[in-house]
Parts: structure tokens; C-alpha cells; sequence
């Protein structure tokens, strides 16, 4: 079944892209909770319009992106945890405590888009930033014990 997604689905997609599901899925959760409609021939020419006309605000929303993943560079974020002797932390770091490093830096990165490796003792660390469909950059941060 194909469907025309309405926003940005994790492990699925992006707006507007025209992917394919099981029925199911389309029929029972996309499609009834607004995320996606049916790829129909008319539905395909409305999105089709959106998207030119939407063009020149997508370039501006990826040069806003790019901008942020060139001012965020190769920083190195410090996130404190407490730890025990062995340096196994209580615990584990998530990408909420990375999303609050980087606003105490300046940059305001929604949690959700931000992917960080499972992470339980202290050391450096790499997390996954999803700024645009097409730009996407790694942070680096180091967990260290927290007095």
C-alpha cells in the first residue's frame, strides 16, 4: 500500500515522501491519525503544488539547519553522571541530557531528533544529530563523574 506521509515519521520517512507500508498500518494508525493519506493520483498533484510552492521555505529551513550543525562544529559537550568506582554510571545518559548540554551552548535541538548511542559507563561518546532530511550531524560528549 502507498501512502503520502503528512509529517515526519522515525524509520519511515520525511513529509510528502510517498512510501510504502503494510495495509494495515495504513488503513489502522497512519492514515486515521492524521500522519499519512491515501497516494492517489489527485493527492499526488496537490502535494506535488505544495511542495513548489513550498520550495523556497524548505532551502531557508535547510540553510537554518546547516547553520546549526556548522556553529555546533566539532564541540565537545561535558555531561556529568554519577558514577561508581569502576566508572559504570547510575543509570544512563539519554538524549535528553545531551539536548540540555547543547541548550546551555546556545543551541535549542529538540530531544527527538537527537539519537545517542546506549551509553553506561564514563568516557567519550558520539550522538546523532537529525537537523534536516538532508543534513545530519554527530556531537561529540564525554560523561564524566559528577561530585
Amino acid at each position: 500500500m502507498n501512502i503520502i506521509l503528512k509529517t515526519d515519521i522515525a524509520g519511515l520517512g520525511y513529509k510528502n515522501d510517498t512510501v510504502a507500508v503494510k495495509p494495515g498500518y495504513g488503513r489502522n494508525y497512519l492514515i486515521p491519525q492524521g500522519y499519512a493519506m491515501m497516494a492517489t493520483d489527485s493527492n499526488k498533484k496537490i502535494v506535488a503544488e505544495n511542495i513548489r510552492q513550498a520550495a523556497h521555505k524548505a532551502e531557508k529551513l535547510k540553510t537554518d539547519a546547516q547553520n546549526i550543525a556548522d556553529g555546533i562544529g566539532e564541540m565537545t559537550l561535558t555531561i556529568p553522571a554519577k558514577a561508581g568506582d569502576s566508572g559504570k554510571i547510575f543509570g544512563r545518559v539519554t538524549n535528553t541530557q545531551v539536548a540540555d548540554a547543547l541548550r546551555e551552548k546556545g543551541f535549542d535541538i529538540d530531544r527527538k531528533k537527537i539519537t545517542v548511542e546506549d551509553v553506561k559507563n564514563l568516557g567519550t561518546y558520539e550522538a546523532s544529530l537529525d537537523l534536516h532530511k538532508e543534513v545530519k550531524h554527530k556531537v561529540k560528549f564525554d560523561v564524566v563523574a559528577a561530585e
